[in-house]
């Protein structure tokens, strides 16, 4: 298929875009391109949350002026007051010739509203090419500001039988530690990370990336419907040090006064999701955690969480580390639980799938069915 320069352009945008990825949330990814004559003459991307945004680096990095050029962009250019002033104010007053857009901006302030700015200016507006690949990249910026909810991914290490665990429940370590790095990476790129309490109490783990990006932590989340995480786990006794947030019932925070007074004191924060008794209700947990403005969560088990996501709906990417190693017991748990479909053609079918090699391990990622937030 021929690939026009736009295109080409547009291609080499979203690059620099997807350096931002894990330092920009709750911001979306963006970069941006000066043509002129054929030729790229600058360059931008948006590097971190509260800075300037793709296309003002774009104009200060110019060696030149930028009167008369062309900028590619990967997401509308805001119009509206923030962190930093409107970016289409800027290039308006830089007296650009044209401006590309990959996709438009669905925030409430801005969609639109950034393009008919700048056509009203005479400037020429051109939308869509690579919007497809554009609103992937920000799938989680498109689906907050569609759905109000994170992005969710799930991820999980597995054996080539399928297997999570060892029957007692410990899972260290099924990957490898190229796998496990790579795993951290995804930590440190997600906004929150989530386990339920099971896997709280087999594991004691800190959810904290290794090594950490600055000063930049996850939020940290337990899905604890009886509030059982012990004041003692590596959680709650660095809770001081990296957010932690217990997701539970108002009837557990009745029912266990000390204990919870207990996390509370260690730095924990205790949110009641629902009334109870019963499971913390997931959609709820989405729902708060959106209203905080949190892009993206990747779930990490165990299979009792995973399957809840997947059987309500609730998660939009799977992680999957497959690794050459045979556990074979049949009270190992695998990933998911509880009793799934009768009929293999009512089976999740994933989309985009890729694959990757870390060592001997494979790494499968795919998109659940679902995702309509990311058309126009």
């Amino acid at each position: 298929m021929l690939i026009t320069n736009r295109e080409r352009f547009m291609q080499l945008a979203l690059r620099l875009a997807a350096k931002g990825r894990g330092k920009v949330e709750p911001n979306p990814m963006v970069g941006a391109l000066l043509i002129r004559e054929g030729q790229v003459i600058s360059q931008g991307y948006h590097e971190r949350f509260g800075a300037a945004h793709a296309e003002i680096n774009a104009l200060e990095n110019c060696p030149q002026s930028p009167a008369g050029a062309t900028m590619y962009v990967t997401l509308e250019p805001c119009c509206c007051q923030g962190k930093t002033g409107p970016c289409s104010e800027a290039l308006i007053r830089a007296g650009l010739a044209e401006v590309v857009v990959a996709s438009k901006d669905p925030s409430e302030k801005v969609c639109g509203r950034g393009l008919e700015q700048l056509r009203r200016a005479g400037i020429k507006v051109t939308l869509g090419p690579a919007g497809p690949a554009a609103r992937r990249l920000n799938a989680a910026f498109f689906k907050l500001h569609r759905k109000g909810r994170p992005f969710v991914l799930l991820k999980w290490a597995q054996s080539l039988d399928g297997k999570i665990a060892r029957p007692s429940g410990e899972s260290r370590w099924i990957s490898n530690e190229k796998s496990r790095r790579f795993a951290h990476r995804l930590r440190r790129d997600s906004q929150a990370v989530l386990i339920g309490i099971g896997t709280a109490l087999a594991d004691d783990p800190l959810l904290t990336p290794r090594p950490a990006l600055g000063q930049r932590l996850p939020l940290r989340i337990v899905v604890d419907s009886r509030l059982r995480l012990p004041v003692d786990s590596q959680l709650a006794r660095t809770a001081g040090k990296a957010p932690l947030l217990i997701a539970t019932t108002e009837q557990a925070l009745q029912t266990n006064r000390d204990t919870a007074a207990a996390l509370k004191d260690a730095g924990a924060e205790l949110c009641a999701v629902n009334a109870g008794p019963g499971p913390v209700d997931l959609a709820k947990l989405l729902d708060i955690l959106g209203q905080r403005e949190i892009l993206n969560l990747m779930v990490e088990g165990g299979s009792q969480i995973l399957s809840e996501f997947l059987k309500h709906n609730l998660a939009d990417e799977i992680c999957a580390f497959v690794c050459p190693l045979l556990i074979g017991s049949a009270e190992a748990p695998g990933p998911l639980a509880g009793v799934g479909h009768d009929d293999i053609g009512q089976a999740l079918k994933l989309q985009n799938i890729s694959t990757r090699r870390f060592g001997n391990d494979l790494m499968i990622r795919a998109d659940l069915p679902g995702l309509d937030y990311l058309y126009e």
